[in-house]
């Protein structure tokens, strides 16, 4: 006969390990946003160095930049300023900040 404890435990472990997990995901998104917004960062640097601030290169860099923003912004309501390595809770980063 199962006791009352056990039906707790049969619901109670899954629910830990389920939680676990989302926050193993969680944490792999958060990650791979600020990889892709430093990758954008990066190349835009490069891009400007080496064909000037207001090249068609660096406005291209400088677009991508924006999607990589929006795109951690939409999937997490923050977005990464690799400059001061921190996440920004409000959608209040300049599209233009690297001109």
């Amino acid at each position: 006969m199962i006791t009352v404890r056990t039906s707790l435990l049969s619901l109670v472990i899954p629910a830990v390990l389920l939680s676990a997990a989302v926050s193993h995901l969680q944490a792999e998104d958060l990650d791979a946003c600020q990889r892709r917004v430093a990758h954008a960062e990066h190349e835009l640097h490069e891009a400007m160095e080496k064909h000037g601030r207001h090249s068609r290169q660096a406005n291209h860099e400088r677009r991508e930049l924006n999607k990589a923003r929006a795109h951690c912004w939409h999937e997490r309501h923050e977005w990464w300023e690799e400059h001061a390595r921190r996440w920004h809770k409000e959608h209040d980063w300049n599209d233009h900040d690297h001109d």
